[in-house]
């Protein structure tokens, strides 16, 4: 709360009141403690005191109980025990203007960003990526910048993964391999992302970080984002607190040190943010975190033991409330001795046996002076606040919603303009109607050229036939007429030859048989003989027609005609 002359009171020892100096507030600080140990109150008393000071804070709810930080709080007998002991009178219990966010849109506004915007590097560690296949993310958005085509949602992504795999041989010389395994399994995080419920994040209206500076009757504006859901993914969760800092800086201008931050942002459950992270990505974080104080913002890091941070994050938090520690096991006495040895000592009491040793609600308290130098250590305790401890209703929920500025409600409507996968989606329909009329070109072109095929052929058929059946009958004239005569012929020399001799040898055997009957005799002999040449000579002419028929239609078949 603040005190009388506005100084930044949070806390009470033996020696009196401790306050965090305004000046030094964005040097950073830690809350860290066992569970059960007050962590949650801790904050809340910080948050709502920078509020009644103007700062605007932004800090997760994991269990919902940061939300009562809306709603002012109540006496209580616990509280009016404490009061004298704090030297307080009368306390003004007092909610805080709040606005609650939420990345699934379910318990707030949303808050989104863009594909883009998030950038490879931060995406690749929300979905779990290996170094080749980082590197392929970042040809992709390489190529969707060249292309100027803007990655706005999951489904741009995963358009342009498609459009980029199935164009792999025409970009690998310019930017480099794209294996299909690497896409494919770049493609299987992102769906495994939208089936928890990410593609809720990506998108538009993308959330402006400068919402979060909001004031409201001189008082700072408590940004609550509900994380009890975006908890269970905790690479999601910290990654996006991550993007948002980095937004931070990005966007804040260069202010330097001031009488009080612009904003304090509290990073609940730090450790997340370093468990599995790439060391390019660490260094990154480090250099945003010792940059952005800068830009007049302070980062508050909560956690259960110190030692969940690296050294060079944890080396920047100068303003620090360590809660109770536990130790049973060697290791965890390892862990006090290191954090007592990151406090300048006190000699009035030994740091490291008073950390297992405080109460609930009761701290180690050291923040930075005037000169930016940390203070003594003081065994301490947490003043009570001044708001609800608790989570509200659902109904104060919604009228929280209500009450928020038209600006703020435009976040919950949807916007889903041109992007790359509208963009190749027309191109993917426009090449498949050209890929049809060219089909349907080809298949006219074949039919028609089947059918003048079919055409010629029957007209050479029809041509064929003629020819076949004027050589035919040619033919069957010439060799009928041929055969005939020269059998009619040979039957008729057979008929003389054969007649004279018989007709002398009769005379020599009957010379009495008169002229009258050889004459008639030989007029029937000839005549019978007549007849039988007349019919060799046609069946001999119907062999031939025959025999040359069937050659005529063996040479026209042969010869393709």
């Amino acid at each position: 709360m603040l005190s009388a002359d506005n100084k930044l009171f949070v806390a009470h020892c033996a020696k009196g009141p401790i306050y965090i100096n305004g000046q030094m507030a964005n040097r950073h600080g830690l809350i860290a403690g066992a569970t059960g140990t007050g962590k949650t109150v801790t904050l809340q008393v910080i948050a709502e005191t920078f509020s009644q000071a103007g700062v605007p804070c932004f800090m997760a709810d994991m269990k919902g109980d940061l939300s009562g930080i809306s709603q002012a709080g109540k006496m209580s007998g616990f509280i009016e025990k404490r009061c004298p002991e704090f030297g307080i009178e009368d306390p003004k219990f007092a909610g805080n203007p709040t606005r609650f966010y939420d990345v699934f849109g379910e318990q707030g506004f949303p808050m989104r960003t863009t594909v883009s915007a998030m950038g490879p590097q931060l995406l690749s560690r929300i979905l779990d990526l290996n170094d080749t296949q980082e590197g392929v993310l970042n040809i992709l958005f390489r190529i969707a910048d060249d292309s100027k085509l803007l990655l706005l949602d999951l489904k741009d992504l995963r358009m342009m993964l498609d459009f980029v795999g199935k164009n792999a041989d025409k970009f690998t010389t310019q930017y480099g391999n794209i294996s299909s395994a690497s896409v494919g399994a770049i493609q299987r995080s992102i769906l495994t992302l939208e089936n928890q419920g990410g593609q809720q994040f990506f998108g538009e209206p993308a959330f402006d970080v400068a919402d979060l500076l909001d004031t409201e009757n001189g008082r700072g504006v408590m940004n609550v984002l509900v994380a009890d859901k975006l908890m269970l993914q905790p690479k999601l969760y910290s990654t996006f607190l991550l993007w948002l800092i980095t937004e931070l800086y990005a966007r804040m201008p260069e202010v330097g040190d001031m009488d009080l931050p612009k904003l304090v942002f509290f990073f609940d459950e730090a450790h997340t943010l370093f468990e599995g992270t790439s060391k390019a990505l660490v260094d990154k974080i480090e250099q945003v975190i010792r940059l952005i104080r800068s830009k007049g913002v302070g980062i508050y890091f909560v956690t259960q033991a110190p030692t969940d941070l690296p050294d060079n994050v944890l080396g920047q938090l100068g303003n620090r409330v360590q809660h109770a520690l536990r130790a049973y096991t060697p290791k965890d006495q390892k862990v006090v001795r290191t954090v007592a040895d990151t406090f300048r000592a006190n000699p009035e009491f030994k740091t490291a046996e008073v950390i297992t040793e405080l109460a609930t609600g009761e701290a180690l308290v050291s923040f930075l002076d005037e000169k930016g130098a940390p203070s003594v250590v003081e065994r301490a305790k947490i003043l009570f606040p001044l708001s609800q401890i608790g989570a509200i209703s659902d109904g104060q929920r919604l009228d929280i919603q209500n009450a928020a500025p038209a600006r703020i409600k435009e976040y919950s409507a949807v916007i889903d303009r041109e992007s790359a996968y509208e963009i190749l989606t027309a191109q993917y329909e426009a090449q498949a109607r050209a890929e049809e009329k060219a089909l349907q070109k080809k298949e006219k072109e074949e039919a028609k050229a089947a059918k003048e095929k079919e055409k010629a052929a029957t007209k050479k058929s029809s041509k064929n036939s003629k020819g076949l059946n004027r050589t035919i009958l040619g033919t069957l004239a010439t060799a009928a007429a041929t055969t005939f005569a020269r059998s009619l012929a040979n039957s008729a020399a057979k008929t003389i030859t054969g007649g004279s001799k018989k007709t002398a040898s009769s005379s020599k055997k009957s010379t009495s048989t008169g002229k009258k009957t050889a004459s008639t005799t030989k007029k029937k002999t000839t005549s019978s003989k007549s007849g039988s040449a007349l019919q060799k000579a046609t069946k001999s002419a119907a062999n031939t027609v025959t025999r040359t028929i069937t050659n005529e239609v063996l040479k026209s078949i042969l010869n393709g005609r």
